[in-house]
């Protein structure tokens, strides 16, 4: 076994790579051959070649999977040992430039979690005046339903003391009759709200 360069051994490994390549596109164009050729056959026969076909061509697509995880992979470490090899990137440059980008990342997600602090501080400010103003509203609602009781029970109070003494109060019958009248339209007038 011979040991090669680190240039010479990722040499090698593209040209393998791309023979690989090479002979999985082969095989696809000939399974596509297979899949025509048996597409005119006889139905008993054509059936189970078909079969045999989509096998393939399920083995055929895992491979291909494969070879692009392990291209995509030996492409990524090729250019990191091409950045390294290159004298590009030293590692104390590298190791300062990341140091001040995690300084900068850290400083812009502290901003951001304090705006979403910030943020929520305010919806939890918004939601109590909300239901503050609810409750008042209820309470107000609670008030103007009394009152209207209280009016509506006043109005009804001289027809009480009326019917249970049988007094007019001063009024005569015209009055008496002109105020129920009045109070029935009252009465019309709340119904309709």
């Amino acid at each position: 076994m011979s040991f090669c360069n680190l240039k010479e051994c990722e040499k090698q490994k593209r040209q393998k790579f791309s023979e690989i390549k090479a002979g999985l596109d082969d095989a696809e164009s000939l399974i596509r051959k297979m899949d025509l050729e048996a597409r005119s056959l006889q139905p008993n026969v054509k059936a189970v070649l078909l079969a045999k076909l989509r096998e393939y061509k399920s083995d055929l697509n895992n491979l291909k999977s494969e070879h692009k995880r392990l291209a995509s992979a030996n492409s990524n470490q090729a250019a990191r040992d091409d950045l390294l090899e290159s004298g590009m990137a030293d590692a104390m440059s590298v190791s300062a430039n990341q140091r001040g980008r995690l300084m900068m990342s850290t400083e812009r997600l502290n901003e951001s979690s304090d705006r979403i602090k910030e943020s929520r501080r305010t919806m939890r400010e918004t939601e109590e005046l909300g239901v503050s103003i609810l409750q008042d509203l209820h309470q107000q609602r609670q008030s103007l339903l009394h009152a209207n009781d209280t009016v509506f029970l006043l109005l009804k109070v001289p027809y009480r003391h009326h019917l249970l003494t049988g007094k007019f109060e001063g009024k005569d019958e015209k009055e008496i009759n002109e105020e129920r009248r009045k109070k029935e339209q009252v009465k019309e007038i709340k119904m309709l709200f």
